[in-house]
Formats: structure tokens, C-alpha cells, sequence
């Protein structure tokens, strides 16, 4: 979808500061948070596309001046209230509803977090699906505006790129993110020079490689 958390290309944000010292956490509250996402993913209460559409979802000025792990309590609160996890009263209140039913859902052990935390939720999907493209075609990208969730990059529209890599058959994020299936397609590397993506400013030398699904592309 377009909206603020799509930055790539944009500009006025600033430079990007890089502190060598920088700790993994800054705050106690954010290792718990990141080790909710392992907890919540495990039991089964929403996928990696649907977390990330809850992000995009979230009102710009809050986006903007949130940190990196506010984005992802904002995500989980936003998922476990839509699917009847959690009530907006006990999210609230900080505390559940004592008379509230107890959940069957799957609990993360702490033989399965090296697994979880170390390779995440893989979209592959062990599937015959015929690819739409070959390694060497030159293909564009669609010119697309969805209001729904797109890995296809504002930046990235309607650009001519060649394709590098066939990484193989995957879960479409666009239909996951909103409880439409799988739709498996083909995920490819598609390399686009900076003069394409960036304008003829952009150095000769350098070149951009961006994961894009079948559906994404077209041929030129």
C-alpha cells in the first residue's frame, strides 16, 4: 500500500546516524517485545504479512515518531484485538479478563526459540508452480497503487530491471497478509540500475537487486 512507511527513494528525512556502540536493546521493554513475536507467531495468531500490514496501518505521525519496537507492540496490539485474542478493555487495563476463555493455542517451548528466533517463518513453499520468467529476461515492473499489502516498492514502479535469480516458488504476501491463501508464485532477484531507479544524477556503476513475485512484473 503507499503510505509513510514506504521510504525507500523519499527524501527530507535526514541522514541515517550510525552509532558503533549501539546496544541490541536500548530498553528492557523492547528484548520483551521482540521475544513476543516469537511467542504470538508460534501460536499461530497472525503471519509475517499480516505483522507488517499491521505496521502500515498505523497513523503516519505515530509511524514516524515511533521507534522500531513501538511499530511492533502497535502490530501485536492491533492483530490480537481484530482476532478476538485479547479485548480493547483487558489491552487497556493491562491485565485479562479472569472470566475470559482459556486458549488452546500452540505455547513456543524453549527447545523450538533457537529454531524460531535464528530462521523465522520460511514463505517457501514445496510446490509445482510454472514461473512466468526466465534468468536473462528484462522485464518492468507494474505501475500498481493497492490500498492492501504490496512488496513491490513505490521507488520500484513501472522500472525496466532484468532478472538474476529464480529463488523459487513462495507465498504471495499480498493475498497472506489479508487471509486470502497462499497464492504460490515464483520469487526472482530483479537487478534495475540506479539511472533507472533514481534518475540520470545516479552513479553508472551502481545497481539495485530487488525480490519481486511473478505477478509484479511484465514483460518489456
Amino acid at each position: 500500500m503507499n503510505g509513510i512507511h514506504d521510504l525507500g527513494g523519499a527524501h527530507g528525512h535526514g541522514p541515517i546516524l550510525n552509532d558503533p556502540n549501539e546496544p541490541v536493546f536500548s530498553h528492557d521493554w523492547e528484548r520483551r517485545t521482540f521475544s513476543l513475536f516469537a511467542s504470538l507467531f508460534v501460536g499461530g495468531h497472525f503471519n509475517v504479512d499480516e505483522f507488517r500490514h499491521a505496521i502500515e496501518r498505523m497513523d503516519p505521525a505515530h509511524y514516524l515518531e515511533g521507534s522500531y519496537y513501538e511499530h511492533w507492540l502497535h502490530s501485536f496490539e492491533t492483530l490480537l484485538v481484530e482476532k478476538g485474542v485479547i479485548t480493547a478493555a483487558e489491552l487497556a487495563q493491562g491485565k485479562s479478563d479472569p472470566a475470559a476463555a482459556a486458549s488452546n493455542a500452540p505455547v513456543l517451548t524453549q527447545e523450538m526459540v533457537a529454531l524460531v528466533v535464528n530462521t523465522g517463518g520460511s514463505a517457501r513453499i514445496d510446490e509445482e508452480v510454472a514461473p512466468k520468467f526466465r534468468v536473462g529476461d528484462r522485464v518492468r515492473t507494474k505501475n500498481i497503487n493497492p490500498v492492501t499489502h504490496t512488496r513491490l516498492p513505490r521507488y520500484a514502479r513501472s522500472k525496466v530491471g532484468t532478472i538474476e535469480i529464480d529463488h523459487g516458488v513462495f507465498v504471495t504476501p499480498d493475498a497472506a497478509a489479508h487471509g486470502l491463501g497462499e497464492k504460490p508464485q515464483h520469487v526472482y532477484s530483479v537487478s534495475f540500475t540506479a539511472k533507472e531507479l533514481w534518475g540520470e544524477d545516479a552513479s553508472p556503476n551502481d545497481t539495485v537487486r530487488i525480490d519481486l513475485w511473478d505477478e509484479y512484473l511484465e514483460v518489456v
